[in-house]
């Protein structure tokens, strides 16, 4: 008698047998047109409504325990938890550019899971862009961009932060891309999904502050950034508009560690800059 599956093997064969069918798709479409710059907001009055709820929890919730983390964790420890959580979603990066036709970027990536998950023990530290492997961040939402898929509506999500339809498709692949939480039980998934968010958040408390406080309009403020920083990604734009804030606003990316000088026992391989410049 077989035996039964259990639901996570059967929803993660499900979800890899719809990235096959994605990426043979794919493999026969040619990029289309990139998408116009104007902005399509038609659920604006729904999105506000999220957003206002979104931000009362990051302002009541997440931002007071994010700088109680912040005081107690040094800028080291923060890199390295952020570098830890960047090479978790190494099959992410990985796919994507092969879809993409990317074989320098994928083969760089592939060096860069390997060299970081054990000279960077597991990942914790980036000694791979000491040895001058450039990381990607291609996600499959960039992805169906490249191959002309429009961005459709733009889209604010409970928790999550700006998105589009485009991009919330893509997220569940990625989501499936990524493997390991088909693996792990779902309690420890959302731990570790909440102290990646957290760990992130307070690595721009300052700058998400001052934001805040010299938007005319924060709604709108967020909006516009998020969507000039992915339509910026998905042409592989060497200057990205910066993003508002992540989580909830789609963090930034933060200053990587100097890897120019120094080893990590002189401090320097891993020292963050002071200035916060992203």
């Amino acid at each position: 008698m077989r035996a039964q599956r259990s639901p996570r093997r059967a929803a993660f064969g499900r979800a890899i047998i719809l990235l096959g069918v994605v990426t043979l798709l794919g493999g026969c479409a040619t990029p289309g047109p990139w998408e116009p710059s104007q902005v399509s907001d038609p659920l604006e009055p729904m999105n506000r409504g999220i957003f206002w709820v979104n931000d009362r929890f990051d302002i009541y919730l997440l931002t007071p325990v994010a700088k109680g983390w912040d005081f107690v964790a040094p800028d080291r420890v923060q890199t390295s938890i952020a570098n830890f959580f960047r090479n978790l979603r190494f099959p992410v990066h990985f796919l994507n550019d092969v879809l993409q036709g990317k074989p320098v970027a994928a083969g760089h990536d592939l060096a860069r899971f390997v060299v970081n998950s054990t000279a960077g023990i597991a990942g914790f530290f980036d000694p791979a862009t000491r040895l001058g492997l450039d990381r990607s961040d291609e996600d499959f939402g960039q992805t169906l961009g490249r191959y002309g898929v429009p961005a459709g509506p733009y889209v604010v999500l409970p928790l999550l932060g700006p998105s589009s339809v485009r991009d919330t498709a893509g997220g569940i692949a990625d989501g499936a891309a990524t493997v390991w939480p088909f693996y792990v039980d779902t309690l420890i998934t959302i731990g570790v999904r909440a102290g990646e968010t957290l760990n992130a958040r307070s690595r721009v408390i300052d700058e998400i502050e001052e934001e805040r406080a010299s938007a005319f309009d924060w709604y709108v403020f967020v909006r516009d950034a998020y969507l000039q920083r992915r339509r910026a990604q998905v042409r592989d734009e060497q200057t990205t508009p910066r993003a508002a804030a992540g989580g909830l606003y789609d963090l930034p990316e933060m200053p990587e560690p100097d890897v120019t000088e120094g080893s990590p026992d002189e401090g320097g391989a891993w020292e963050v800059p002071d200035d916060g410049t992203p």
